[in-house]
C-alpha cells in the first residue's frame, strides 16, 4: 500500500499592535494554509519505515558465513519438535540468577517434552560423565538444566535436524 506523502505550510500573519494601535485584539490573526501532495519524495521515507514481518532467511547449502545454519529441509522422525525463534535461530538461552546459578534454557518444545529430557540428559552424561539436573516445565514448554550448556545443546539440535 503507497500512501502519499503530503507536505503542509502553514504561514501566520498578524497585524502587529503598532499599526492597528495598542487596543488591537489578537483575535485579528490570519491563518493561511496550502497542502502539496508528492509521490516522488515518498521514497525516502520507504526506507525508513521498518518492515512489518522478518523475511525467510536464503537458502544454504552449508553455513552462512555468520555461522548461522538452517534447518534441515527433513523434519526428524522423533516424537518431539524443538521450533526455532521468530528470527531463525535455535532456541536455547544461559541465565545467570542470584550471582552464580548457571542455567541453560530449552524452549519453544512441542510434542513429547519427557522424550526429549531424556534425551538431552543422555547427551549430557556423555558429554560430562555425570547426570544433570533438569527442570521440566509442560506450561511453558521448556527445559531448564542446570550449568552452561548453550554451545553444546544447540550444536546437538542442530545435528539433530532442527
Amino acid at each position: 500500500m503507497r500512501v502519499n506523502y503530503v507536505f503542509q505550510f502553514c504561514s501566520l500573519w498578524r497585524t502587529r499592535a503598532t499599526e492597528s494601535g495598542p487596543m488591537a485584539s489578537s483575535s485579528t490573526a490570519e491563518q493561511k494554509c496550502a497542502v502539496v501532495e508528492s509521490t516522488e519524495e515518498y521514497k525516502y521515507v520507504e526506507r525508513l519505515i521498518p518492515p512489518t514481518k522478518i523475511p525467510t532467511p536464503p537458502l544454504h547449502d552449508g553455513p552462512a558465513p555468520s555461522g548461522w545454519r538452517p534447518p534441515s529441509a527433513v523434519t526428524p522422525d522423533l516424537p518431539y519438535m524443538v521450533r526455532r525463534s521468530r528470527l531463525h535461530n535455535v532456541p536455547v538461552y544461559t541465565d545467570l540468577t542470584h550471582g552464580n546459578r548457571k542455567t541453560t534454557l530449552l524452549r519453544k518444545i512441542e510434542g513429547d517434552i519427557w522424550a526429549l529430557e531424556n534425551d538431552v540428559k543422555e547427551y549430557l552424561v556423555q558429554l560430562t560423565g555425570k547426570i544433570p539436573l533438569t527442570q521440566v516445565n509442560e506450561v511453558t514448554m521448556s527445559i531448564r538444566i542446570k550449568g552452561h550448556f548453550d554451545k553444546e545443546l544447540k550444536e546437538w539440535l542442530l545435528e539433530k535436524g532442527f
